[in-house]
């Protein structure tokens, strides 16, 4: 599966913003999908996630509440609704993918910065 995601840019502490990520290839193969994301000189880690059958949903304490996860499947997107923006959530975010087999393909990443 190939992911692309975008929506990444540049905001001020408060703000909003939408990420989308973009699947093709064995679309039909995913099982879940989710959101990463990495600050600079932090590790990795997980933001949100979201499975294509049920839709059941699970996030980070850290975005709860502020951060919402969906999916399109018919578009072969999810997205990731980020509301109330902080400095703290400034990172590179990616997109992942899970199929049927366990196997987890992600995205290139991309940048949002929070300004304060």
């Amino acid at each position: 599966v190939q992911l692309v995601e975008s929506g990444g840019g540049l905001v001020q502490a408060g703000d909003s913003l939408t990420l989308s990520c973009a699947a093709s290839g064995s679309t039909f193969s995913i099982v879940a999908m989710g959101w990463y994301r990495q600050a600079p000189g932090k590790q990795r880690e997980v933001v949100a996630g979201i499975t294509t059958g049920g839709g059941t949903t699970n996030y980070a304490d850290s975005v709860k509440g502020r951060f919402t996860i969906s999916r399109d499947n018919a578009k072969n997107t999810m997205y990731l609704q980020m509301n109330s923006l902080k400095p703290e959530d400034t990172a590179v975010y990616y997109c992942t993918a899970r199929n049927n087999l366990g196997r987890t393909d992600w995205g290139q990443g991309t940048q949002v910065t929070v300004s304060s």
